[in-house]
């Protein structure tokens, strides 16, 4: 497909991230890369022709016109700073109603004091998890150039938001490829219930990554992963809610999860245009925080040395990584499904973010991830077990004296403690053998913070005891 350049009419348009290469393409086109050099591609806006706000204090306004979508949605009431659709094409379900909240009891668990650490959660969006945010956006923009057949391969939570959408809308039918044994059924259920085609093959998320990229170009579907640069435009406005949250200041720290590295490069973008416009004048260093058993990230940025270098990244060693991983049959395996994967395809797009944000990687295993999960818990908040791994970085990142412990940091948690009860029961239970066919295969021996049901007789008096006992 030929490349197109923006012309005097166009006020966004998708172009390359390459500097070296920085090739434009008109929005009606679908594409996940660059035709000229295959590298990932943005959504870039002409603002100085634009309704820009002089100051973001101006969105507040719109949470009195709650009767209007765009308004009561917490991605769409930032219309202004994501213009790529006519307003009348968008689709929104209300996403973004999510709160960002103190949590002294996690800050004391990671070492902050009181005050400084807080939890975006998103697993209050309608489908439970951060992924809503980028599907209005996404899906806005399919319904925009008329598709009638969107698709995605997930661990769970992309999946059941782009059922989601589909089923509430009727514009088009969800096609949706998940791997073997790879996802967890508080999600798988919500994929099937939303009436999704789902497409389950013999491997993990990498290769039903890399199928449905291939299906999809065959057969003209509309895919919807995170390498979908408009995914990304919807992500973004998670940290225009923080910073609202926070009275428009800017904190000293953002962490977290990484996987498919979508949510790591749309909050450094959503900084990056923020400071370009002066709606902001500093922006917060980005901890992006591994799972052990999903490690990609950590092995190249902190290891092995790669780095965004001015948009020339070294990619001999990412090349040279990946053969390692194919020679030795290495498949990413952590309790923490929704970041199992071992090749994210925002990889260049976070690495830029990371040299924008002074950014960290660290990783953690699953046994740090469910203890901190349970504090999570603990202090009013559940989120699964992907989401805890923000915490539990910020943790380690406090004892390795990164982090100070009166800088106020913001963990984002990416979804609801319901998505995957089944680790959940799996630590609290007092059963041995289910902890251990649960967790135990995964490294984790312990549950430090377990709250175990009491068992006691069906007698009124043995009941009174157990209670007094445990109050």
């Amino acid at each position: 497909m030929s490349t197109r350049v923006a012309t005097s009419k166009q006020l966004a348009l998708q172009r390359c991230i390459m500097p070296t290469c920085g090739a434009t393409y008109d929005l009606g086109e679908v594409r996940t890369n660059c035709g000229e050099c295959g590298s990932l591609l943005d959504i870039a806006y002409e603002w100085d022709r634009l309704p820009v706000p002089s100051h973001l204090r101006e969105f507040e306004a719109k949470w009195t016109r709650r009767n209007d979508p765009l308004c009561r949605s917490g991605v769409w009431r930032f219309y202004e700073l994501l213009p790529f659709a006519p307003p009348e094409k968008v689709v929104t379900i209300g996403e973004g109603q999510t709160p960002l909240m103190v949590s002294d009891g996690v800050g004391s668990f990671v070492g902050m004091k009181p005050g400084k650490l807080l939890l975006e959660y998103e697993g209050m969006n309608p489908s439970g998890s951060f992924k809503d945010n980028g599907m209005t956006a996404a899906f806005t923009h399919a319904h925009t150039i008329g598709a009638k057949r969107a698709a995605c391969a997930s661990t769970g939570n992309t999946s059941a938001s782009l059922a989601l959408y589909c089923s509430v809308s009727k514009l088009m039918q969800a096609v949706i490829f998940i791997g073997s044994g790879k996802i967890s059924y508080g999600k798988l259920s919500q994929a099937l219930d939303y009436g999704a085609l789902t497409i389950q093959i013999t491997g993990d998320f990498d290769d039903a990554m890399q199928r449905v990229r291939e299906v999809s170009t065959r057969m003209g579907i509309y895919l919807v992963n995170s390498v979908n640069p408009f995914r990304l435009e919807g992500q973004k406005t998670i940290m225009l809610r923080v910073l609202e949250s926070l009275d428009w200041q800017v904190p000293d720290w953002i962490v977290v999860p990484g996987g498919n590295l979508g949510n790591s490069s749309s909050f450094a973008k959503a900084f990056m245009e923020l400071k370009e416009l002066g709606l902001v004048d500093r922006v917060p260093r980005l901890a992006i925080i591994n799972a052990k058993g999903a490690d990609t990230l950590y092995e190249l940025y902190e290891n092995r040395g790669l780095r965004w270098n001015n948009g020339a990244p070294n990619t001999k060693i990412t090349d040279g990584y990946y053969a390692e991983l194919d020679a030795g049959h290495l498949r990413a395996d952590t309790i923490a499904s929704a970041i199992e994967i071992n090749r994210p395809v925002n990889l260049d797009k976070c690495l830029r973010g990371l040299e924008f944000m002074n950014g960290v990687v660290r990783e953690v295993n699953d046994q740090e991830i469910l203890d901190a999960k349970a504090q999570v818990g603990a202090s009013g908040l559940g989120c699964e077990p992907a989401s805890a791994a923000s915490v539990a970085g910020a943790k380690l990142l406090r004892e390795q004296g990164v982090i100070a412990p009166d800088e106020q940091v913001v963990c984002i948690l990416t979804g609801h403690q319901l998505k995957d009860p089944t680790a959940t029961v799996a630590y609290h239970t007092s059963d041995q053998k289910e902890f251990d066919r649960v967790l135990g295969s995964r490294g984790v021996s312990r549950a430090a913070f377990a709250n175990r049901a009491v068992q006691v007789d069906n007698d009124l008096d043995a009941i009174v005891r157990a209670i007094q006992l445990n109050s």
